[in-house]
């Protein structure tokens, strides 16, 4: 199948054909005639499998038909998402599907000034792709309404849940007028996610490609069993070892995130870190220096990670195995996509081999170990830190000098010609 076959208008396959897509990817065949006939959607479909177009395609088609409005343009279609980094990638999809209909889209996420989005909003827009945080404060401003609202999407639900954004949700969905078509997008469908979608949609047409406990084949694993202090050599080595010109790695922590960027770069290798803690700009400007390949290695954290799409990553390295079963095939997921071969590669320290018994039970696979290497692991045990005793505040030898009775402290205050009293027995 091919998309002339999706009942797609002539604009939008122009500009598919103009990105070089002529097949569409499994969700996206199933996804966008049922979207364009006006059904509720529950799709279930991990990072790499063409999902932002299966709701951009056709919410583009359905909003463009109303024809060119007149007067200010009113807010059409919401698609709300965790992440400043998927909010953005988003709106260049829409861009790039749209750019032959006279449809208006923005973008709006907290960490930057909201004049620029506020003036963008008030010359109006069809489609808006928002965080939710963001969101939020701009209709409490009175920036936003949402009464003409026709389709509103859901995308990465199950992250919203794991970043803590459900409260958030709720409040926009509040705020939605009844009648509407709504999409709801997750990768993994936990019962908390299926409680979360049956309060949204209405009779929805479920939609499932590639299972989260399916990792993509096309994706070679392996792992390095390796002690925590030996981590960063052997990332170095394997860098050096490896010919891939675009490498993914990732931390758990942002501290961690920031240590080994910083330890590359002493190393010779162009790294750069984006996390919840830098700045919006500079994590776009490390974006767009890892897309464009001025540096070769990204260091993420896996919330700022959701987003990133980069044709052509060809190694992902887990420098620190996720605590989270299903964020391993998240994370390689950044790797293989649109049918290209990827390469995934993970440590695994002691302290990590119950997550990585979790992993293996979920994607039911054996993951290939490297034996052969300089930094084999020595420590089988969990190093538990030493409490640190707090030193008492008086040495046992000192002995405390006896407090003063309340007849010392009259005496003492009367001596510096003071008027006072201590306590309610003590008044003078």
């Amino acid at each position: 199948m091919n998309f002339n076959e999706l009942n797609i208008i002539q604009p939008i396959l122009k500009a598919i054909e103009e990105e070089g897509y002529t097949t569409p990817t499994p969700i996206q065949e199933q996804a966008i005639p049922k979207v364009l006939n006006g059904h509720d959607l529950l799709g279930c479909a991990q990072t790499g499998t063409g999902k932002t177009a299966a709701f951009s395609i056709p919410i583009l088609q359905l909003i463009g038909a109303h024809g060119e409005q007149t007067g200010k343009r009113k807010i059409k279609s919401l698609i709300l998402t965790p992440t400043r980094e998927l909010a953005i990638q988003i709106g260049e999809s829409l861009r790039a599907y749209g750019r032959h209909m006279k449809l208006r889209s923005t973008v709006i996420f907290g960490g930057v000034n909201q004049n620029p989005q506020v003036n963008q909003l008030q010359q109006g827009v069809d489609i808006l792709v928002a965080t939710p945080g963001r969101l939020l404060d701009l209709m409490m401003q009175g920036y936003i309404s949402l009464k003409d609202l026709e389709i509103f999407v859901l995308d990465e639900a199950d992250r919203m849940l794991d970043m803590g954004f459900i409260h958030d949700v709720n409040k926009v969905i509040r705020a939605l007028p009844n009648d509407r078509q709504n999409l709801f997008f997750s990768a993994t469908m936990a019962p908390e996610i299926m409680k979360l979608a049956a309060s949204i949609l209405r009779d929805p047409i479920k939609v499932e490609v590639t299972p989260i406990s399916t990792t993509a084949e096309i994706i070679g694993q392996s792992l390095y069993f390796v002690d925590k202090n030996n981590k960063p050599n052997l990332l170095f080595d394997v860098l050096n070892e490896q010919s891939a010109q675009s490498v993914l790695v990732f931390t758990r922590t942002k501290h961690g995130a920031d240590r080994v960027a910083k330890y590359l770069v002493k190393n010779g290798i162009k790294s750069d870190a984006i996390h919840g803690n830098k700045s919006q700009n500079h994590r776009q400007r490390a974006l767009n220096n890892f897309k464009d390949r001025s540096i070769r290695v990204l260091v993420a954290t896996d919330i700022a990670a959701r987003g990133i799409d980069v044709e052509l990553m060809e190694l992902v390295i887990n420098f620190e195995l996720p605590n989270i079963p299903e964020t391993y095939v998240h994370r390689i997921g950044r790797t293989g996509r649109a049918g290209n071969l990827g390469n995934a590669i993970s440590f695994c320290d002691y302290e990590e081999k119950a997550y990585l018994k979790d992993i293996e039970k979920l994607i039911h696979q054996t993951i290939p170990v490297i034996e052969n290497h300089p930094y084999p692991m020595e420590v089988f045990e969990i190093i538990k830190k030493e409490r640190q005793v707090r030193p008492p505040r008086n040495k046992p030898s000192e002995k405390k000098s006896p407090k003063p009775t309340a007849e010392q402290k009259l005496d003492s205050a009367k001596k510096k010609g003071k008027k006072t009293w201590f306590g309610k027995r003590d008044r003078y």
